[in-house]
């Protein structure tokens, strides 16, 4: 099992930045261009389509096409966690369906004055057994590109 993780401080406070990512509007606004994302569906634990925040429960029906190249890729994860409490928040979505044998992913919130710290904390499995724990190091590139650009959107959108 590897792990990835990026932090970063945004300048607006925790119910701004909390509020941004807890839609799929926010997910699309921060997956980098060159990902070519769709949200194909959103579910709430309830049942109900396009719901305006991603509870504990909810899934996500997404595709990618990176750079363009190859078929489109289709992933399916499900918000697995969620709480907001104090001066701290944290969401987590796993893979139901996708490109990797694990993922993990916790978004995770702290306020800061009036500012907020985002920690995306990401465990992780390639696939292809001992092929995909050989590629392992390598999936740090990729991971850097994606995270690095995923927290100047949120400063972008938010400061």
């Amino acid at each position: 099992m590897a792990s990835y993780d990026r932090r970063t401080t945004v300048d607006a406070p925790l119910e701004e930045v909390w509020a941004f990512h807890s839609s799929p509007a926010g997910l699309e606004r921060l997956t980098p261009d060159w990902m070519n994302l769709l949200v194909e569906a959103a579910v709430g634990p309830d049942g109900e389509r396009d719901p305006a925040v991603l509870e504990a429960g909810s899934e996500l029906s997404l595709s990618v096409r990176p750079f363009g190249i190859g078929p489109r890729q289709y992933v399916r994860s499900a918000i697995t966690e969620r709480e907001r409490a104090g001066g701290r928040a944290y969401f987590r979505d796993e893979l139901v369906d996708g490109p990797f044998d694990r993922w993990e992913h916790t978004h995770a919130f702290f306020a800061d004055g009036d500012r907020t710290i985002v920690r995306d904390h990401v465990v992780y499995d390639l696939p292809y057994g001992s092929l995909g724990r050989f590629a392992t190091p390598l999936s740090t590139v990729g991971f850097e590109a994606t995270f690095r650009d995923r927290h100047r959107r949120t400063k972008a959108a938010l400061e």
